[in-house]
């Protein structure tokens, strides 16, 4: 998948902008504040319909304006050209176009145009809760598995079915149990269906995740991942439970949790309560692990999701990667880039300073085209003007 052309309008401090790109690894350049990542983060609205850097769309709008819209012009394999718009409006709210035709759902967006970010939040993965691991897994799967994706959406409102009738002082203890009858049998369902899909992706997801980790951390640490929840299962397990096993797993939790759920008001058990917990050896990463091992996980598991989604799906995902060489010395740059050489489809890289690059390679150098972003304003440059 590439992206040829994007069009911004009152996107962060972009007012209008507008730019070609090569289907190759793009080097964005620029002083911090000057627009790097505003420019990849648009790219993720064309993939995911939201920013990986913003907590609200409302955010991202230019400073006093109402809007911002972003029209991008994109290839790949199942097909092979169309144009994704973006916009939102506040008061009207967001809205996504394929071809010139409004999307039902901004849901739909997802799995069309693949991407895989890079960026210094991942740190978050290795270091905090459980909601980012389950987050970064999810999206994962979500963009290759549109029934994973539907199967997700469907617990989140039953989940929230649940809790709001738990939460019904009004309804009685026989109330209650008569309202949460047909949303437990759901729940169960795909609570089983959910946490099947994740154990099985990560399983095969371990493979790449050593491969990766071993070439970057050049260390004898084996890299493992224990998914812990109804079903606790580490990547070397070869224990394989039926939905309907687990199905009939989470009706017991539900009947034993019961009274639990109803004093606290809220779904104790089920997916997404879940947590995938990281090692290195015998070492939990969040618990023991040290700065340096943290960084080089995080790294790991996204140059792993990029080259699992590139083997699972029809088209390359894009790459973006956003202000990740600060904390890499010479020698992890030039590896990054020599991974970077082993994906084919299209690359998005900013950085603050050019000085980072001198040490790759010739051949590697000649793939990248150069960009310099310079208060909202993105000019294409030659390598000897950088």
């Amino acid at each position: 998948m590439q992206i040829q052309k994007i069009q911004l309008q009152h996107f962060r401090n972009h007012t209008h902008s507008e730019m070609t790109w090569s289907d190759d690894i793009n080097l964005i350049l620029g002083h911090n504040g000057a627009g790097k990542t505003n420019i990849i983060d648009a790219i993720h609205y064309l993939c995911m319909s939201r920013s990986f850097a913003a907590s609200s769309d409302q955010y991202v709008i230019e400073h006093n304006h109402s809007f911002f819209k972003i029209d991008g012009w994109l290839s790949g394999s199942i097909r092979s050209e169309f144009k994704v718009t973006c916009s939102y409006k506040r008061g009207e709210g967001k809205k996504i176009w394929v071809n010139d035709s409004p999307l039902d759902r901004l849901t739909d967006l997802i799995g069309m145009v693949p991407v895989v970010v890079l960026s210094p939040q991942d740190r978050k993965l290795t270091a905090e809760g459980p909601s980012e691991r389950r987050s970064f897994l999810d999206s994962m799967i979500s963009q290759q598995s549109k029934s994973y994706f539907r199967d997700l959406l469907d617990y989140k409102k039953v989940v929230k079915q649940r809790n709001a009738v738990l939460s019904n002082y009004g309804l009685g203890e026989s109330g209650k149990d008569h309202f949460l009858e047909p949303w437990d049998e759901q729940f169960c369902r795909l609570a089983a269906r959910i946490t099947l899909k994740r154990a099985r992706i990560l399983k095969q997801f371990a493979e790449f995740l050593e491969e990766v980790y071993q070439k970057i951390a050049s260390l004898h640490l084996k890299p493992r991942m224990e998914y812990k929840g109804a079903m606790s299962i580490s990547d070397d397990d070869d224990n394989e439970m039926t939905e309907e096993q687990l199905t009939e797993i989470f009706e017991k939790q539900l009947k034993a949790d019961y009274k639990k759920e109803r004093d606290r008001q809220y779904t104790g058990v089920g997916p997404h309560r879940d947590d995938i917990i990281f090692w290195l050896d015998d070492i939990e990463l969040r618990k023991y692990g040290s700065q340096g091992q943290h960084r080089l996980f995080a790294l790991a598991l996204k140059m792993a999701e990029l080259f699992y989604l590139t083997e699972m799906l029809d088209d390359l995902p894009i790459f973006l990667l956003d202000d990740v060489f600060g904390d890499l010395d010479p020698q992890k740059v030039n590896l990054l880039f020599e991974m970077l050489d082993e994906h084919n489809g299209q690359t998005f890289v900013t950085a603050a300073n050019p000085d980072v690059f001198e040490t790759v390679s010739d051949a590697v150098k000649k793939r990248i085209k150069w960009y310099n972003v310079e208060e909202g304003i993105i000019t294409e440059k030659n390598y000897v003007d950088v």
